[in-house]
């Protein structure tokens, strides 16, 4: 146990530097405040990272909601910040006094809980109707080893958004496969647009973008045995693919100098009209459509469309790169039931829909993004992300941290023209074999 405390400490340590970027079953089921078939009380502990007064008002509102419900049960709420709760989770699992339910983001982040024994086995708990709600890949982002372990608060993914007038100007339309997305950089350079507006500063919009072409052009099983830190060796030469097609699309349709550019300035050139494009996540879209950050005009001109699939690549057709946020469960709760049955209420439809309005984000739960009062095109984007037949978790959150870091750092080499495909995937099989023995 204690090497399995010590190799969770070090991956939350190492997360800091990436990311961005248990009672029976049937003891109770809360569902929009209503009170449950059986009640339940004592005290539970909650952990989230939305700090922020304009959004952390929703789950107070929600605590006291269920408080009122059932006057027996206390919640001790705390909210620590995106940063600092991956210090407060490092701290708490050393001392084992993790909170009954805590904040996780999906891929190797949840599943060093999960492999550590920390995380509790929801599946038994999800069969039926509360896991019937989910939208299938914001679900299976937690699951694990085919059980499920965590539960989805939203759904986030990435798509390109694009400028309607841009496309106008330059004659082209949506393009539906990747040949014919690269086949619109020359017509908007022509019209006097960057086609792609790209920038990777931080290193993680590179890394979107190789989820993706991972997703593309290797298969599942393959990548999910690459991905498992006791066993990436990265040799299917699909990987190499998926860098060499990056770099012709960014060569072909982005500035130079992408890693001098962070992604908010890229988006600058989208919305004042100087760019035709961008590779941008649907949690974006509030601020694509804020008159206050971006001209009023923008706002009606932009709309946005999937990655679109590349012929005969070996992946998954119709994959998309994205992952939700969510809690696990402590698999030592002393109160497992209560803790199920917040956890149930937390993600029903009312709740999911009271959260997305406050975010102004794609709901988890089917149905909930209508009663949020979400603009069209992110009920838009919802539907495409529930109906999607993968969902590709964030490679720098996926993989291991020293997998990861390995991967931006070649990565951001490629695009400067300082390593090829070929010494990305050396470099990164390298890193891959040493986590591997040191895992086994």
């Amino acid at each position: 146990m204690r090497k399995q405390v010590i190799a969770i400490l070090a991956a939350l340590s190492l997360a800091t530097v990436l990311a961005g970027c248990g009672g029976t079953p049937d003891s109770g089921s809360s569902s929009g405040g209503d009170q449950p078939a059986g009640e339940v009380s004592g005290k539970i502990s909650f952990l989230h990272k939305w700090t922020d007064d304009q959004y952390a008002y929703i789950y107070a509102d929600l605590v006291n909601e269920y408080l009122a419900a059932h006057p027996g049960v206390e919640i001790d709420m705390q909210a620590v910040g995106d940063q600092p709760i991956k210090d407060q989770l490092r701290v708490l699992t050393s001392a084992d006094e993790l909170p009954d339910i805590f904040f996780a983001w999906p891929g190797d982040f949840a599943k060093k809980f999960i492999r550590g024994g920390f995380a509790a086995d929801l599946t038994e708990y999800l069969a039926g109707d509360w896991g019937d709600a989910f939208a299938d890949s914001a679900l299976g982002a937690y699951s694990y080893d085919g059980k499920n372990y965590g539960v989805p608060i939203n759904q986030n993914a990435k798509v390109f958004a694009y400028s309607k007038s841009a496309f106008e100007k330059a004659g082209i339309s949506v393009p539906t496969t990747y040949e014919e997305l690269l086949a619109t950089c020359e017509p908007l350079k022509a019209a006097g647009y960057n086609p792609i507006a790209f920038g990777n500063q931080y290193g993680w919009p590179a890394i979107h973008y190789i989820t993706q072409l991972n997703a593309e052009y290797v298969p599942a099983d393959v990548r999910n045995a690459d991905y498992n830190p006791a066993g990436g060796a990265f040799t299917d030469p699909g990987y190499e693919q998926a860098l060499t097609t990056f770099k012709d699309l960014i060569d072909k349709c982005s500035k130079t100098g992408s890693n001098g550019i962070s992604h908010e300035t890229a988006q600058a050139e989208l919305t004042t009209g100087k760019a035709g494009m961008q590779y941008v996540e649907v949690l974006e879209f509030v601020s694509l459509d804020n008159t206050e950050s971006v001209p009023a005009e923008f706002v009606d001109d932009w709309d946005f469309f999937a990655f679109p699939p590349i012929a005969g690549a070996a992946g998954t057709p119709g994959a998309i790169t994205g992952a939700p946020d969510g809690f696990l469960v402590n698999a030592k709760s002393q109160n497992m039931a209560l803790a199920i049955d917040f956890l149930k209420f937390l993600t029903s439809k009312s709740s999911e829909g009271a959260i997305a309005k406050a975010f102004q984000w794609p709901p988890a739960v089917d149905g909930a993004a209508e009663d949020a009062g979400l603009n069209e095109k992110t009920v838009r984007a919802t539907d495409l992300m529930g109906s999607a037949v993968e969902t590709a978790v964030w490679l720098d959150t996926e993989t291991h941290a020293e997998v990861a870091q390995e991967y931006l750092a070649g990565v951001e080499k490629l695009l400067a023209n300082e390593m090829t495909p070929a010494q990305v995937m050396e470099s990164v099989r390298a890193t891959a074999k040493r986590v591997a023995e040191e895992n086994s």
